[in-house]
């Protein structure tokens, strides 16, 4: 086990930001940590990193209990959060060096470090550049950079695609299957769904500072009751077969906006042989069609409401 966390309780005066939490990350895996805004994550993660105290709990990592001055445990960590933290006044080469240099002595070793931290995020032709004359992807890739150099065995990435384009976004999502597939654990935070469920092989939810769901993506869609999104394009559709359509077996919501006939079903089989087999007995003519399974956005907006938060 990599990462143990077991009845983390954690208060600012009368609130409880971490209730209980606990969860554990196995060694390998890409483990993504979700949850609203004001959840835990962040409080979570720098109590991990023994950056914050707490009141009550234990916290394990490496099969060790971690504390401030756990500088072996430290070591193995690399840490890239979501505001870019690197030095204006040091190059490309120079911030890389610097912040590997933290944990890494031997000079030689760590010019070969910084190499190969150059060539995984692709800087090696911006290495005399300094992080002003940088884009937003390219400043993200210099952040990470920094912070996987020394090869730490667990990665804890908090929302690292965070305003930059997709090309940009889709080289650092590469990069972190890579590291991974070098052996690295990996702790993931993002508001971009489609991410956690392209990366992560297990998935907690977070709110209000406990764990209120966990599983595999597809273990968690199996907690809802959606199921599959049907739509068609449809002219001149009646209320009357709008009506009967809300009848049909497993169909929850019926919308008919703008010429399109969206359905969202419960859980259940053969929806749309259903449907099909409907529009043939009443000889409704209709467009294209699509189906959509449900996603783990729809997993993370039952589970924990669609009300906004601060």
């Amino acid at each position: 086990m990599i990462v143990g966390v077991k009845n983390l309780v954690k208060r600012y005066g009368d609130l409880v930001a971490l209730d209980h939490l606990s969860f554990n990350v196995k060694e390998g895996e890409i483990f993504g940590l979700l949850g609203p805004n004001g959840s835990g994550k962040t409080t979570a993660i720098n109590c991990i990193l023994s950056l914050l105290n707490y009141d009550k709990g234990e916290i394990e990592l490496f099969d060790k209990p971690m504390a401030p001055d756990a500088y072996d445990i430290k070591r193995d960590i690399g840490v890239i959060m979501q505001d870019v933290a690197v030095f204006d006044e040091l190059t490309v080469y120079e911030n890389i060096d610097y912040f590997c240099s933290l944990y890494v002595r031997d000079r030689e070793k760590r010019r070969g470090l910084v190499e190969e931290a150059l060539d995984f995020v692709g800087l090696k032709d911006f290495r005399k550049f300094y992080p002003k004359k940088l884009s937003g992807g390219l400043l993200r890739r210099l952040n990470i950079a920094c912070g996987i150099a020394h090869k730490p065995r667990l990665i804890i990435l908090d929302e690292p695609t965070v305003a930059v384009d997709p090309q940009s976004r889709n080289n650092i999502l590469d990069g972190i299957k890579r590291l991974n597939e070098d052996g690295a654990t990996i702790i993931y935070t993002s508001h971009y769904m489609e991410e956690v469920e392209q990366l992560c092989s297990r998935i907690v939810i977070m709110d209000k500072g406990r764990v209120i769901a966990s599983g595999s993506k597809e273990e968690l869609k199996g907690m809802i009751k959606l199921g599959e999104k049907i739509s068609v394009e449809i002219f001149g559709l009646s209320s009357v077969h709008i009506n009967q359509i809300k009848n049909l077996p497993n169909v929850s919501s019926v919308e008919y906006i703008d010429k399109t006939l969206s359905i969202k079903y419960n859980k259940g089989k053969n929806n749309l042989t259903t449907l099909l087999d409907f529009f043939r007995e009443h000889d409704i003519s209709f467009g294209r069609i699509y189906s959509e399974l449900p996603t783990l956005n729809d997993v993370f907006l039952e589970i924990t409401g669609k009300e906004l938060r601060d």
